[in-house]
């Protein structure tokens, strides 16, 4: 079940999601929000923010072990 990522150019925190999700092997996706203004509305300054297909979703700060239990 491929996650998607919730991030922006220049965003700090994003580029460390990034580097935890590729270290532990989580198949994701990555959406710029500042693309869309829904998206800046919904997410703004709460980036990063991984989301499920069932729409849950995890926001930072979040670890390798707080990701494996959402993704149960």
């Amino acid at each position: 079940m491929p996650l998607i990522l919730y991030s922006a150019d220049g965003c700090h925190l994003c580029e460390q999601a990034k580097r935890l999700l590729a270290q532990i092997g989580v198949e994701y996706r990555v959406v710029d929000i500042a693309l869309d203004d829904d998206l800046v509305a919904r997410f703004g300054v709460r980036i990063p923010v991984i989301v499920k297909s069932n729409g849950e979703e995890l926001g930072w700060p979040f670890s390798a072990e707080s990701i494996a239990i959402f993704m149960e």
